[in-house]
């Protein structure tokens, strides 16, 4: 396993893939540390690498258990003990965020880590054009990938943060006044991920807005 850090919290992990395995992008997959303690200790993680990689990339924020009692440590131990040499088990690909059609992605925090392997798929099939993204952060350090996405959507990729002002970002929160002022075509797919608070807030205003529901593309 490599681990490189891209934000604030955040790391890239590299592991080689076994043989065989496979999945669609924007899925996630069961993962424990072949360790004595975390063997058994299984979370899902979402695969940002392409399925004809020939290793698995995964981006995943560490939260230390004393702020976020539900991640058990996992991530925490992930960001500051794994090592090269260490060792993963895998467990069941699993996922229903997958891509439908043009449209607009909408992503909180570490949210973004379904569809960064979506959208470059997209790039790799020639259907980037059109898409849209709307990716919110409390700061910027914790912003990830930000040129990736500026390389491939352009103008149409908007950053925003919600706890400070940074000359490279917009402000303030993905709420009902920020879609009515940029999106101008509800009729379309819309995709979400990030905190459940989030996701569920945004899937009533979407509706409210004019969106079908099913049209909205969220993990249920």
């Amino acid at each position: 396993m490599h681990r490189e850090p891209l934000a604030k919290n955040v790391n890239l992990y590299v592991i080689e893939k076994p043989d065989g395995f496979s999945f669609r992008p924007g899925q996630a997959v069961e993962l424990s540390i072949d360790e004595e303690k975390w063997r058994e200790d299984k979370h899902p993680f979402t695969i940002t690498s392409l399925p004809d990689n020939l290793r698995l990339e995964f981006i995943i924020k560490s939260y230390p258990v004393t702020k976020n009692p539900r991640h058990d440590g996992m991530t925490e131990h992930l960001g500051r003990d794994v090592e090269v040499d260490d060792r993963v088990l895998f467990g069941d690909v699993w996922g229903a965020i997958e891509n439908r059609g043009t449209g607009v992605f909408i992503a909180g925090g570490a949210g973004m880590t379904p569809f960064v392997a979506i959208l470059r798929k997209l790039e790799q099939d020639k259907r980037i054009d059109g898409n849209r993204l709307f990716f919110s952060n409390r700061t910027e350090a914790e912003v990830f990938l930000h040129g990736e996405f500026a390389r491939l959507l352009g103008r149409n990729a908007i950053l925003t943060l919600t706890g400070e002002k940074h000359r490279n970002y917009e402000s303030g929160r993905i709420d009902r006044a920020w879609l009515e002022s940029r999106v101008d075509n509800f009729d379309q797919p819309f995709y979400l991920c990030g905190p459940p608070k989030m996701v569920e807030e945004l899937s009533g205003t979407l509706e409210w807005l004019g969106a079908n529901a099913d049209s909205l593309v969220f993990e249920k």
